[in-house]
């Protein structure tokens, strides 16, 4: 409905001022998960090896993510009950796939490796969706701009890994390697989050995929004998504030998408691994400054520019 007020939104979400400023708040927001995963790990008393009860510390965050934005659709009047088994049926998948799946590689990579590695290399979901796309999508095609981005980005990734000095960590499968998996499945599925979001609304899809998939980790992490860990006010604190950053930032990216060009919004998307590496540098003392850090990171956000200023659709929900 063309109001007043719906024209007064329309205008200022449009501006390129208010754009700037929520999607760069938007990036901080999911930039900050990964130090405040690790934080989250260590006040929670959770052991690098206890995956059953990352499986749960991870549940309770998206099933609360889930409800939050379920219950803001209620309040903006949108339908959350109106749906056909089949398309209920989608929307498990997608949640058993893109928050399930994909946080199991996700929370455990991150137990095993820096926050200023973890947001670098899972920056490339960004160039695993350019190139599944590009088979999915007739008229999403590589392009010369998109093609070198892709390999910027890559070579960015080979570049974190490069020569562990005496400080370093090594590269490992259960490290490094899980968080690159976990950027794979989510470019898979935010592919197939969007093929469904053209048959619902994206927050309604997204409020009820969360919701799934953060019940199946938790369902995961008890069944295996995981519990939530040392649960002081303070932890408590940070698994709301993990709800809410992905519920809030969610629904900023969205109205975003809705009023603006792809590209203009999508273009901000460098800044998640810089805020994530950055905040992780900040809140976890780890070194950012580093040639190979630095490097990477450079390397990693000009490929994302590149392909994202080539209209790269963005994914529904597929942030941190």
């Amino acid at each position: 409905m063309n109001t007043p007020a719906t024209r007064h939104v329309s205008q200022y979400l449009s501006d390129p001022k208010t754009v700037l400023l929520l999607a760069t708040l938007c990036c901080a927001l999911w930039g900050s998960s990964y130090p405040a995963i690790k934080n989250g790990y260590e006040m929670l008393l959770i052991a690098p090896h206890d995956v059953s009860s990352k499986l749960i510390f991870a549940g309770y965050r998206f099933l609360l993510a889930g409800v939050c934005l379920l219950l803001l659709a209620v309040i903006m009047g949108k339908p959350i009950m109106r749906l056909s088994r089949h398309t209920f049926g989608q929307v498990a998948l997608l949640g058993l796939v893109q928050t399930g799946l994909q946080y199991v590689f996700f929370y455990i990579g991150l137990a095993f490796t820096t926050g200023v590695r973890a947001s670098i290399l899972n920056a490339t979901t960004t160039f695993f969706s350019v190139l599944l796309a590009h088979f999915v999508y007739h008229n999403d095609k590589l392009s010369t701009r998109k093609s070198v981005g892709c390999l910027l980005g890559f070579a960015g990734v080979l570049t974190v890994n490069a020569g562990a000095g005496p400080l370093d960590t090594l590269p490992s499968l259960h490290g490094e390697g899980f968080i690159v998996i976990a950027a794979f499945v989510l470019s898979a599925a935010s592919l197939y989050g969007k093929y469904v979001s053209n048959r619902m609304d994206a927050m309604v899809m997204t409020g009820w995929q969360l919701a799934i998939g953060g019940l199946a980790l938790l369902i995961g992490g008890y069944a295996t004998g995981g519990t939530l860990g040392h649960l002081t006010p303070a932890s408590t604190l940070l698994l709301v504030y993990l709800a809410l950053l992905s519920a809030v930032a969610f629904t900023l990216w969205s109205l975003l998408l809705k009023y603006n060009p792809v590209g203009r919004v999508s273009v901000f998307a460098f800044l998640v691994p810089v805020f994530g590496a950055t905040l992780s540098a900040l809140f976890l003392g780890e070194s950012i400054f580093e040639w190979k850090n630095l490097a990477a990171l450079v390397l990693v956000c000009v490929g994302i520019t590149m392909v994202t200023r080539a209209q790269v659709p963005s994914p529904v929900g597929a942030r941190h």
